[in-house]
């Protein structure tokens, strides 16, 4: 079976490897974004997928999109059994999916049509869900509302961030998206409608949302912290500059009245008898902050950061 790969993230390269090491499946052509700018220094750097693709000795097309020009004709020429997308970022024309003779298939990160959007995960962690998992869908012109053609089911751990809850989805989908192609190929798997009532939408987080409000509940707080992170983080601001907060603790409610949100204590510091450093936000619900970043700095645990800046109890974040 010849497959063509489209595809950016980190989290696309464990499909990827799973298309590569199936005996029956040729990756002939691999698209990817043009290398970008990135880091402090803003040198160009090629996607995860790039990087990935030709350490296997894969053929590699870097171009901004396959709806026209290069991208297109490509894939035009290739003439794939089947195109392969794992977070790519396009909505794909019909043109484009009219390409491959079994059709366009999309590995999503959530149980559709239970978060259709650029940020599956993220969302999952962010309304509470305790479960997630894996869908293998056939592509149309919309959003994510291809019909389905396998699923896995996963628990969300309860420490679980988006970074390794991602990785983990992403190692899930590379043998399902195998078994997938070998049913689509023999006939033994039927597509099915999404139940498109049940949608929920999951779009890219903008950089406004990733500021935390202290005076939200702790279990709030602490499920942002999980969703941004490891990157592009969760953040506040202490003394006047940003900070970034990478890792926090939930623990829950401290003394016996109730305050409505927006008291004047949420978001004030205490450092614990042992360095660590604890937030009040509402309802006298408490953050402890594991890990930070601050503006300009690698992350380190919340006592270091607390010990270099000499933070004294009741000083305010936010």
């Amino acid at each position: 079976m010849r497959v063509a790969f489209l595809g950016n993230d980190p989290w696309s390269v464990a499909p990827l490897r799973a298309l590569v090491a199936a005996d029956e499946v040729d990756v002939g052509l691999v698209v990817t974004n043009p290398p970008r700018p990135a880091g402090r220094g803003s040198k160009l750097a090629t996607t995860a997928v790039a990087d990935a693709a030709r350490a296997m000795g894969l053929e590699v097309l870097e171009v901004p999109g396959v709806r026209s020009g290069d991208g297109f004709e490509a894939l035009d020429r290739a003439g794939p059994d089947a195109l392969v997308v794992v977070a790519y970022g396009e909505i794909l024309s019909q043109d484009v999916l009219d390409i491959p003779r079994l059709g366009a298939v999309n590995v999503h990160f959530s149980l559709l049509p239970r978060w259709r959007g650029a940020a599956p995960v993220q969302h999952a962690i962010l309304a509470g869900d305790e479960v997630t998992g894996v869908s293998v869908m056939l592509m149309d012109e919309g959003m994510d509302t291809g019909p389905i053609l396998a699923t896995e089911e996963t628990a969300i751990g309860p420490d679980e961030d988006a970074g390794s809850l991602g990785q983990r989805l992403s190692e899930l989908g590379g043998p399902l998206l195998v078994a997938t192609l070998r049913g689509l190929e023999d006939g033994s798997i039927e597509p099915r409608s999404q139940d498109h009532a049940a949608a929920t939408s999951a779009p890219k987080l903008k950089p406004e949302d990733r500021t935390i409000d202290w005076t939200q509940r702790s279990e709030a707080i602490v499920r942002k912290v999980r969703a941004l992170a490891p990157d592009p983080a969760a953040t506040t601001t202490f003394r006047q500059l940003a900070l970034k907060v990478i890792r926090t603790a939930d623990r829950g409610d401290h003394g016996h009245q109730l305050t409505a949100p927006g008291d004047e204590d949420t978001g004030s510091t205490q450092i614990t008898p042992d360095g660590g450093v604890i937030v009040h936000a509402a309802f006298h619900s408490i953050v402890e902050l594991l890990e930070v970043a601050p503006a300009g700095r690698k992350r380190m645990t919340a006592a270091e950061w607390a010990r270099g800046a000499r933070i004294r109890s009741g000083e305010r974040l936010g």
